[in-house]
């Protein structure tokens, strides 16, 4: 199976999950609990952004680099994902 197609089976399997703890399962799964703890900083990295944290508070806060930051700022201003959860139109 391409790429791709092994992608956007993964991504259908995600959006079919139908609970807090569905998901959990699947991701301890699938991911290393280190993995897991990294998308968890990144995503309260996302959203202390959105309400205006500056960089100094969110890498003490969430224990990330300020590389890491870099990329979830640019995910957060160009990105669709996180503006669904964080930013208000």
């Amino acid at each position: 199976m391409e790429n791709r197609k092994l992608l956007q089976s993964l991504y259908e399997i995600l959006a079919e999950t139908n609970s807090p703890q569905a998901v959990e399962d699947l991701l301890t799964d699938l991911c290393t609990y280190k993995e897991i703890e990294n998308m968890a900083q990144r995503l309260l990295a996302a959203r202390l952004l959105a309400e205006g944290k500056t960089y100094q508070e969110i890498t003490s806060v969430c224990n990330i680099s300020s590389a890491t930051l870099s990329r979830v700022s640019r995910a957060l201003q160009y990105g669709k994902g996180y503006k669904k959860l964080f930013v208000e139109d």
